[in-house]
């Protein structure tokens, strides 16, 4: 998808612009740039990054993007089609279904998420792990890595990514020489949904399902 400024000032898209999730309104919403910088200061200047303010077409709160700068030519000036969300929609989680000091931690690791601040991401989502371990014992910790092992399988992850994930959640913070893996915004976006399929799967299916089931006991015995 190509998406430029041309010599008109204008934002242009071979599509039909630009979509996602408003981090006012939470909605996947398309939204209309509002201020665009001029073509020929761009052109003069040539900066590696540009910023563009948006409206959300939802609830017309204004929404910052930085796209990095592909090319220069004498009619427009080129982005690369990826741009980094300046700030972002806050992720939803079920977190009352977690232990207290897992929800308190895994909600710090969604608003460093949110705030682009990745390796802070990856740092309490390991502090999380940590805090699920402690709450489950060794056995829960197994049943966790299982689940880790099967998220792998399903979705192919890499070896590389993996790894990265298993030394997240599974390493050792009492091991100075321990290199902690870089986490980009691309990595984090599967560490994050590694996460919630986890914490999915051990706290908040067994907690909801539990709850059905109280319910149709308690329909039965209704008079």
């Amino acid at each position: 998808m190509a998406i430029y400024i041309g010599s008109d000032d204008q934002l242009h898209s071979e599509h039909q612009g630009v979509c996602l999730n408003c981090p006012h309104c939470q909605i996947y919403s398309h939204i209309t740039p509002t201020g665009i910088p001029k073509f020929d200061d761009l052109s003069l200047s040539r900066p590696k990054h540009i910023g563009i303010v948006f409206r959300c077409d939802s609830c017309i709160e204004p929404i910052f993007l930085k796209f990095i700068a592909k090319s220069f030519t004498t009619s427009r000036v080129e982005f690369k089609c990826n741009y980094t969300e300046i700030e972002r929609a806050r992720e939803n989680f079920p977190l009352t279904y977690l232990p207290e000091e897992s929800e308190i931690l895994f909600k710090e690791a969604l608003n460093c998420y949110a705030a682009s601040c990745f390796n802070a991401f990856g740092s309490m989502t390991r502090r999380t792990a940590q805090s699920l371990f402690r709450e489950l014992g060794e056995h829960g910790k197994l049943e966790i890595f299982d689940t880790l092992e099967q998220i792998r399988s399903l979705v192919e992850l890499d070896d590389e990514t993996f790894g990265a994930i298993r030394t997240i959640l599974f390493g050792s913070d009492n091991d100075p020489w321990q290199q902690q893996p870089h986490i980009d915004a691309e990595r984090a976006g599967i560490l994050l949904e590694v996460m919630r399929d986890l914490l999915y799967q051990t706290f908040v299916r067994k907690a909801r399902l539990v709850q059905a089931m109280t319910f149709r006991k308690f329909v039965v015995q209704a008079p």
